[in-house]
């Protein structure tokens, strides 16, 4: 009887212990992702992911502002062209022949290997990575796997349907909230290949 109970306060303690690691993991997500630090130092190039709302323009407008000599824009449909793109965005583009295209990704895991291969391929050695800031972790992580020699600065773009209050917003708690996760996913994937390759 003794043991059942030891063993009971002990699993109870453990998923209290669980909970308590997930609920300040998330606010501290949360924080993250909302007071990102820009710095508007120049790089050789500038990449953006496909996906968010005014991603692409964003990068578009720090390309043409000089912030770097090539863009990269990983996770572009079959079929579209610079051009598309331009007239999408309605961002006209000073140097389009300087703007490369990825078609390869259709998703983080697939963005990250295309930058991956994009950068060795112009021996790239610093980028600006332009993506959602709350998609930023997990895009970071993603990237990460590869242990390149590069240096990222990191520029979120944020989006008006995504409120900075998501305990005000149920719609954007629930966002975050599986974003979180796919986040924490990555890390333990990334930890577990990393542990196994060391044996």
């Amino acid at each position: 009887m003794l043991i059942k109970k030891q063993k009971k306060y002990l699993f109870t303690a453990v998923t209290v212990l669980v909970i308590g690691l997930w609920l300040g993991g998330f606010f501290c997500f949360c924080h993250t992702i909302n007071h990102y630090k820009v710095s508007d130092e120049a790089t050789d190039a500038i990449v953006v992911l496909t996906g968010g709302r005014n991603r692409i323009a964003e990068a578009i407008k720090l390309f043409n502002a000089g912030l770097a000599e090539k863009l990269f824009i990983s996770g572009v449909s079959q079929k579209v062209s610079v051009g598309d793109i331009e007239a999408k965005t309605g961002v006209k583009i000073n140097n389009p022949e300087k703007i490369e295209l990825g078609y390869k990704a259709e998703n983080t895991l697939g963005n990250a290997s295309e930058i991956k291969e994009w950068i060795e391929n112009n021996q790239i050695s610093s980028v600006r990575l332009i993506t959602s800031n709350y998609h930023m972790p997990r895009s970071m992580a993603e990237l990460s796997t590869y242990h390149l020699p590069l240096k990222v600065i990191c520029h979120p773009v944020y989006s008006e349907r995504i409120s900075k209050r998501w305990w005000h917003s149920w719609a954007t708690f629930l966002f975050i909230f599986a974003e979180y996760n796919k986040f924490l996913y990555v890390q333990a994937r990334n930890f577990i290949k990393y542990t196994g390759g060391r044996k």
